[in-house]
């Protein structure tokens, strides 16, 4: 019985919002002040389009100047490794 319950708690959640949903789509799309909003909101989307792809593009260069300073790490830590300075098992000391 309680599962039964849940149910018809979502169906009605569900049927609910869809109704605001599309009260709101309705308002927007086929008012004069939903028009009016419309036309207000549209712009400011664009801006924030764009800021995001802004965003994206400095992440995107961030991320591959960290690409390159790890990069740059690795190879000196292999340059000064000692495997790197004494080739052989044998050789422990250039002096």
């Amino acid at each position: 019985m309680e599962a039964r319950v849940t149910n018809n708690a979502r169906a009605m959640a569900a049927t609910i919002a869809g109704a605001v949903i599309g009260g709101c789509a309705a308002y927007v799309l086929f008012t004069e002040r939903g028009r009016a909003l419309r036309r207000q909101v549209e712009p400011a989307l664009d801006n924030f389009a764009r800021e995001l792809d802004s965003l994206r593009l400095t992440i995107k260069k961030a991320a591959a100047v960290a690409n390159e300073g790890w990069k740059l790490l690795n190879e000196a830590m292999e340059s000064g490794s000692p495997s790197s300075r004494y080739p052989t098992v044998h050789q422990t000391s250039p002096f």
